[in-house]
């Protein structure tokens, strides 16, 4: 029989929350696959008992302090200086594809043509220049996809007729009027233009995974649990 009296749930809250935040640092850190991380951080919601909470990271690696990992695991947006920003550019996909990705620095204007092609977009690596991006679209039975990191403000005001604008959740608008800003318009005819918040290198399957996971810990956050 154990006679061990339950932990204060103040201090039991604030051990689930430490441990989360752990999981989420060795997953970073490739000590967990996204499946591991998603199975361990609901034992971590459901435990009762701190034993039960110190178990889920008793069988991993020291965390690594060095702040490359640091960051990796929170990537800043990465910035360049107005006068490397060019005005306009444009991507045309005719019955192809077009993408920009890696390291490259968006324009002030980006017009975007799919036509029985596809385009894709990039910026989880792009360097933003201050302020608004407008990124125009005209997708005519093609497709346009639009990978955005997090952090970054999209704003989303599409036509479609046959086809749709698919927006994900996006962060709040910045308070600093030279922080990044993507404004996405345009019109899709039998086209569809889809736009989705991935961390870098983060796959389809992680991302959703992720999602969920932070889902399931915002709500548990707003019950107050």
């Amino acid at each position: 029989m154990n006679d061990t009296p339950p932990p204060p749930p103040v201090a039991l809250n604030q051990a689930r929350e430490r441990t989360i935040r752990q999981l989420g640092e060795h997953f970073a850190q490739d000590h967990l696959e996204a499946e591991q991380l998603e199975e361990r951080v609901d034992r971590a919601l459901a435990a009762t008992t701190l034993q039960e909470l110190q178990e889920l990271v008793r069988d991993l690696p020291a965390l690594h302090s060095d702040p490359a990992l640091t960051a990796a695991a929170s990537p800043a947006i990465r910035t360049a200086p107005a006068e490397q920003v060019a005005e306009r550019q444009a991507v045309v996909a005719i019955m192809g594809g077009a993408s920009r990705k890696g390291s490259w620095v968006p324009p002030r204007e980006l017009s975007v043509i799919a036509i029985m092609g596809g385009a894709e977009l990039d910026f989880r690596e792009a360097r933003f220049g201050p302020g608004v991006l407008e990124v125009s679209i005209l997708a005519l039975m093609g497709g346009v996809e639009i990978t955005v990191p997090p952090g970054v403000h999209v704003e989303v005001n599409g036509v479609a007729i046959m086809g749709g604008f698919d927006e994900r959740a996006s962060t709040p608008l910045p308070a600093d009027p030279s922080a990044p800003v993507i404004r996405i318009g345009g019109f899709a005819f039998m086209g569809g233009v889809e736009v989705r918040t991935r961390l870098p290198g983060e796959t389809k399957g992680d991302a959703r995974r992720r999602e969920r996971v932070e889902r399931r810990e915002a709500r548990r956050l707003h019950r107050g649990e």
